[in-house]
């Protein structure tokens, strides 16, 4: 008498994505954004049109110190979320840059706007000398307008998380 097995199931791997690294440089081709307002010194790990990281070092000599606070540094949440506002912008071009077909024109003219900021809880204060590692992740596109979640922290610790929603192009 022949016994019936039941067939295994095969666990199938999927693809690991590519993943793309940025420098400043790089950065500043991509994003319309020049001194004081560019926030990010470089991106890593970026899946384009997915996620990616990137990392702001903070310094002494950022502008916003001078008034914020002058006897007591503090980055201001605004420029935190700023910085992970343009993580988001380097994802959505690299996209369009590592395509199979890439788009033709200047890439920076392509990024939108920041639309609304949700759910910002900020757990840490940021100091010169801090480095910002920031994390973004696409979330589904609604329209003209797409999700993200996003977070910063220095070291283990989290300074900022919540959630943008930003344009998908730039209207003048």
């Amino acid at each position: 008498m022949a016994t019936a097995v039941a067939p295994t199931k095969v666990a199938v791997k999927e693809k690991p994505s590519k993943t793309f690294a940025y420098s400043s440089d790089d950065i500043k081709r991509m994003l319309p954004h020049r001194w004081p307002m560019l926030m990010i010194d470089r991106a890593y790990d970026v899946v384009p049109g997915v996620s990616g990281r990137g990392i702001k070092s903070v310094s002494v000599n950022e502008p916003f110190f001078a008034g914020h606070y002058p006897d007591h540094s503090i980055m201001p949440g605004v420029m935190i979320v700023e910085a992970m506002a343009q993580l988001v912008a380097v994802v959505y071009v690299a996209e369009m840059l590592e395509s199979p077909a890439p788009a033709e024109g200047d890439p920076s003219a392509s990024v939108g706007y920041l639309g609304s900021i949700s759910s910002m809880k900020f757990s840490r204060l940021v100091v010169p000398g801090d480095q910002l590692t920031l994390e973004a992740k696409l979330g589904q596109k609604l329209g003209g307008l797409r999700s993200v979640s996003v977070r910063a922290s220095v070291g283990t610790e989290l300074a900022a998380a919540g959630s943008l929603i930003v344009t998908t192009e730039r209207k003048g």
